[in-house]
């Protein structure tokens, strides 16, 4: 469960453009904005919630509908 959290994060990050890649001549490196990372993983969490928060009310909306066939 904690590595499918911290993958989550990762990917939130990535997307967020907090993790840049960054080469030269003589090496390469992942430059992390902390700062960017920061932001992009709560956006993606509250952007999460909200479309969790959704379903669910349209699971309860869906309680409401009768099935039954009549034949």
């Amino acid at each position: 469960m904690i590595k499918f959290i911290i993958s989550i994060i990762i990917i939130l990050a990535l997307i967020g453009g907090a993790i840049q890649f960054v080469s030269t001549a003589e090496s390469w490196a992942l430059v992390v904005n902390k700062e960017a990372a920061m932001s992009s993983i709560q956006n993606g969490a509250i952007i999460i919630y909200e479309f969790i928060k959704e379903l669910i009310a349209d699971a309860d909306q869906i309680k409401g509908v009768d099935l039954t066939l009549d034949k």
